[in-house]
């Protein structure tokens, strides 16, 4: 047991040298008190040597990490900051804390956060480990800040909230100690007084005819690791130099020879202190191993991936840095190929992306680009009338000439090819996230991250110029051939009836959900601002009061219905996208309203609601776009008819390019530019970085090598924490914690929690010998 503070120590230095990340709560005993409280001389006297600071206001502003370490190898004192520097004369110490309290505080009364380490071998102490923390003060002096009382509070909070610390009080007895700032604080922390100790100093200087016997004997505010009194040297004894062995002597005398005390002489003192301390951090240690050691086990998983990742590598070693860039390569592979195939760990919950995100380009933004390419009802019909007019020329048609059908149908053909092209550009831009995204996993190295998203884009557009090449031949087929046998063609007899028959087909599929999801609506007052959910079929679109579609508010038919995009926040500025719906009839749709005006809550949604009304038969408006002569076939029956007829069979030929194209196109970017990609990435990346010059490709930055070396020094440094306290012997007896106390000075004082057991009062566990089990116990006679 006696080896638990030396490896806490051990744990403390390399904890302290990794900084605070370490995340570990490690048992300590912080001192805490007021300023001239005199816990520096108290940490003195445990140590037996002059070797803090001294003067008025505050003197300790940086905490203070006291190891204290049991040794017959002489005297000597090493700071953590001064690796391999060993301090014999203790006045070099004094100095050494001052010059490193500057160094970060200034010289006039700054105060910081960040300890100072000082270790301290010697045969005259026990093993302990001690944090002097700043005293509490009221004002500020010198360049500190106003402020300076509550961060000297908030340090010490800092160091006693945490469970596994105990706490020193220090407090003088010649003050009333229900005004003590230490007691305060450490009741905050640990009402229940399972951490505090209690210290009394200056019990020399009290009043005559006053004593601190009811404070020792833990009648008076009592704690339940109760009090032990100190005689600290006065101010002419440190002024004359008196030797701290002597001062321990005179203090135990003073205990000996006063008639409150010499009861308590055994159980006061700053031997006895040492003891206890030493015994009570050994006990609190022991009592905090598993939580520890679980914690160890935490940190030790949660770093094992990146150490793997960090072991072995070297600048210097060309055939692990080649080892390695494969293995990220291979890594930025499979990360793109998850992405895009939707398997990857790590989903986004947020938003949609990768091949998600390109999946609805396809199936909901492409299609409606498509029906909104071709829909402008008065320009293609204003079309067909001048190429019917200009195929007659100076002779009055009878018939419908066949030119006129092929001449128009092409031009709304190659209306297709824009909103195709612009879906290749719209599909990169996700590869290129994509590319981004897994870019980053490779972070660590930023010439290799810089080279693969650089070769892997231009690639990409390498790919996405043949793929534009291959949706160019595909119109252009389209465009070369009209093929009017087609299965699906209406045909020049079946022209007149087309409508009729794309109605019977709609009605066909009335009872089909297109889409659904959550508006609101904005116009009407009785529904505004109120979000509903919609359901569109093939025939109508009806709200209902939430998903479980029992609660229908209304139906509307979608006969004769137009939408048009509104504004972008035109009306209401907390609400920014916008559809109208409107009958072409101008009738009411809904009640005494001629449109309904349904609020999106994205860009995104608000697209996927037009495709779907594009879906649902369903166009949007192009008001404006009549011109001069376009109603000049009106008069004319027989150019309205030969309008007509060639309107149907145009809508019918290109309603079936627009499904072959609707089919084509995604195959063709799958398998020109997304497999393309994928075959690049696994055979042929590695290739082109090795054509490279690839040497200062797996070269990590300043902050990643910085990095690399705080982890597997933590990694290694956690792992060896984990193994010496799986070594410590835990059959080892401690004391175990002092019972609670009563609160009142009436009742009984309650025994010194430090009080030695009697000897009968629990016998000695028998010790095995070294390699060779306990032997078992004799077995009794029968009787």
């Amino acid at each position: 047991m006696e080896a638990l503070i030396p490896i806490v120590n051990r744990l403390q230095d390399a904890f302290s040298h990794m900084g605070s990340g370490s995340g570990l709560d490690l048992p300590q005993i912080a001192v805490v008190g007021g300023q001239s409280a005199g816990k520096s001389s108290v940490l003195e006297n445990c140590v037996g040597k002059d070797f803090l600071p001294r003067g008025s206001g505050i003197v300790t502003r940086r905490p203070l990490v006291l190891q204290l370490n049991n040794t017959k190898k002489g005297e000597w004192a090493e700071f953590l900051h001064a690796k391999g520097k060993k301090f014999t004369n203790f006045e070099e110490v004094r100095q050494e804390i001052e010059v490193e309290t500057d160094r970060l505080t200034g010289s006039n009364k700054g105060i910081s956060e960040i300890p100072i380490n000082l270790r301290v071998y010697s045969p005259n102490v026990l093993d302990l480990t001690l944090i002097d923390l700043p005293g509490l003060t009221k004002v500020a002096v010198g360049d500190q800040p106003v402020d300076i009382e509550k961060q000297i509070r908030d340090m010490i909070m800092h160091f006693i909230t945490k469970k596994n610390c105990l706490i020193l009080a220090v407090s003088p007895a010649n003050t009333d100690l229900a005004n003590s700032d230490a007691l305060k604080m450490a009741k905050e922390v640990d009402p229940d007084g399972l951490r505090t100790v209690g210290v009394i100093t200056k019990l020399d200087l009290m009043d005559a005819g006053t004593d601190a016997r009811a404070i020792l004997e833990n009648k008076h505010l009592p704690l339940r690791r109760g009090y032990i009194g100190i005689v600290n040297r006065s101010q002419r004894d440190i002024d004359g130099r008196k030797n701290l062995q002597a001062a321990q002597a005179a203090e135990k005398q003073f205990f000996l020879d006063h008639p409150a005390y010499k009861h308590l002489a055994e159980k006061s003192g700053t031997a006895f202190l040492q003891k206890m301390l030493n015994q009570q951090l050994t006990n609190h240690i022991r009592d905090t191993l598993p939580a520890l050691r679980q914690k160890l086990q935490a940190q030790i998983s949660a770093l094992e991936k990146d150490a793997k990742d960090f072991r072995g590598m070297s600048a210097n070693d060309p055939a692990m840095n080649t080892k390695l860039m494969i293995a990220k390569v291979n890594s930025f592979s499979t990360e793109f190929e998850s992405i895009v195939e939707g398997s990857g760990e790590a989903v986004n919950t947020n938003e949609l992306s990768g091949g998600a995100k390109i999946s609805m380009l396809f199936h909901e933004r492409f299609p409606y680009e498509l029906v909104k390419a071709v829909l402008d009802e008065k320009e293609v019909r204003r079309e067909i009338a001048f190429a019917i007019q200009n195929l007659h020329g100076i002779r009055y048609g009878l018939f419908t000439p066949a030119l006129a059908f092929e001449v128009t149908c092409k031009h709304q053909i190659l209306q297709l090819m824009e909103p195709s092209l612009r879906c290749v550009d719209l599909v990169i831009a996700e590869l290129t996230a994509i590319i981004k995204s897994c870019g980053d996993a490779v972070s660590r190295f930023p010439n290799l991250q810089d080279t693969l998203e650089k070769v892997t884009t231009e690639h990409c557009k390498k790919s996405a110029t043949a793929t534009k090449d291959h949706i160019r031949l595909l119109i252009d087929t389209d465009l070369a051939y009209m093929n009017t046998n087609h299965h699906d063609f209406i045909g020049f007899a079946n022209a007149e009836n087309g409508k009729k028959a794309g109605n019977q087909q709609r009605k066909a599929a009335s009872d089909q959900v297109i889409r659904r999801g959550w508006m609101a609506i904005q116009n009407v007052s009785m529904l505004k601002n109120k979000e509903y959910w919609f359901k569109l079929t093939a025939e109508s679109i009806a709200w209902y009061r939430d998903e479980s579609e029992e609660d229908q508010k209304y139906m509307v038919r979608l006969d004769n219905l137009r939408f048009k995009e509104v504004e972008t926040g035109r009306f209401d500025f907390s609400r920014k996208h916008f559809i109208q719906l409107y009958s072409e009839d101008n009738k009411n749709i809904f009640k005494d309203s001629k449109m309904l005006e349904l609020v999106a809550d994205s860009d995104e949604s608000l697209e996927l609601w037009m495709a779907a009304f594009l879906r649902a038969g369903v166009y949007p408006d192009k008001s404006g776009s009549e011109e001069k002569g376009a109603e000049m076939y009106a008069v004319d029956p027989q150019m309205e008819r030969q309008i007509e007829v060639i309107r149907n069979l145009m809508e019918s030929y290109v309603d079936i390019v627009r499904k072959t194209i609707l089919d084509q196109v995604p195959k063709a970017i799958v398998l020109l530019l997304i497999n393309e990609m994928k075959v690049f990435i696994n055979k042929d990346m590695l290739p082109t970085l090795y054509s490279m010059d690839h040497k200062d490709l797996m070269e990590e930055s300043a902050a990643e090598v910085q990095r690399r070396e705080e982890t597997l020094r933590m990694y290694q440094t956690s792992k060896e924490a984990l193994g010496i306290i799986d070594d410590i012997n835990r059959t080892t007896v401690g004391t175990p914690m002092p019972p609670p106390v009563a609160g009142g000075a009436s009742q009984s004082p309650s025994p010194s929690p430090f009080t030695p057991r009697p000897a009968a009062a629990r016998p000695a566990p028998a010790r095995p010998t070294a390699g060779r089990p306990a032997p078992m116990p004799k077995r009794p006679p029968r009787p």
